[in-house]
């Protein structure tokens, strides 16, 4: 897509997202009261559980350097973590990975196409993991059966094509069993801590949701992020959830409460990783050139 197209499209879909939000307040105010009565004690464990969520990105980055044939020192590991997600938000369209990909590339001579490839295998990954939360339990076991096996054979295809176009050499990525395990496994975790984080909205702002719905909720929510045009996916996540409301039975006005204080959770967590940014000065250490561009 153009990217200046993006650009337009991304800014659209924001502003749309601020005014449906801005008018379905003022004709549910009593939302505004719930969310003022949000426990300080939420707020703080929703900010530990993102802090868990951070350390799966880092894993989740690490076992992609695997793929790779490399591994990234801790340190390093947190700081390109911490700046490519902070890309990521403010600029829409996968932001983030791009950062990364560079920054591979001239840290560690890995091809963006290698990297690439590591991170179509973690969204394989992710996409499977993500299917069968949406579906276990709230469709027949057969159907589960049917779209795991969907979704699994539909990335691997994808896995297959890239692979083949981009006519990578022999060794030039590692997928073996321990590879892929890492990245399954921390792919796993991610979900988990994801479902913590979402669960822990939902029951501030209704205490009768169950862990169950919370399951097939965070499995909606995670499809957003094959569609992120927008910052943090705001608007795309919350129009998955309402049109999958049939599976996990979450009503709009909890879908709209949990979200503003994910949201503004979020935005703190992101305020607190700047700092951290900042202070290590993340972009002179890593030595990360904005101008350029992934290229193979």
């Amino acid at each position: 897509m153009n990217k200046r197209l993006r650009l337009v499209i991304s800014v659209v879909l924001t502003l749309l997202t601020v005014a449906v939000f801005a008018y379905y307040l003022d004709h549910h105010s009593y939302l505004l009261t719930k969310l003022r009565h949000t426990r300080p004690l939420v707020v703080v464990w929703l900010l530990f559980l993102y802090v868990l969520w951070f350390s799966a990105l880092a894993l989740i980055l690490q076992a992609s350097a695997r793929v790779c044939g490399k591994r990234l020192p801790t340190g390093e590991n947190f700081l390109l973590n911490a700046y490519s997600s902070l890309v990521n938000f403010f600029i829409p369209g996968q932001g983030g990975p791009a950062v990364r990909a560079v920054y591979l590339k001239q840290k560690y001579k890995i091809r963006v196409r290698s990297y690439i490839f590591a991170t179509l295998i973690y969204y394989a990954c992710y996409a499977l993991v993500s299917g069968l939360m949406l579906l276990t339990g709230s469709r027949p076991w057969w159907q589960t059966l049917l779209a795991t096996i969907a979704i699994g054979g539909l990335s691997c295809l994808v896995l297959f094509i890239y692979h083949s176009r981009s006519k990578m050499k022999e060794g030039e990525v590692a997928i073996n069993w321990s590879t892929l395990s890492y990245v399954g496994l921390a792919t796993v975790l991610q979900a988990i801590i994801q479902v913590a984080i979402y669960f822990s909205e939902l029951h501030s702002v209704n205490s009768h949701i169950s862990l169950h719905q919370a399951i097939t909720y965070t499995g909606a929510a995670n499809f957003a992020l094959f569609v992120a045009l927008t910052p943090g996916a705001i608007g795309i996540r919350e129009s998955f959830l309402i049109f999958s409301e049939k599976l996990h039975h979450i009503t709009s006005a909890n879908i709209v409460a949990a979200n503003v204080i994910d949201r503004a959770i979020f935005i703190v967590f992101l305020g607190g990783l700047f700092l951290l940014v900042l202070g290590f000065h993340a972009k002179e250490k890593l030595h990360i050139k904005p101008t350029e561009s992934p290229g193979s």
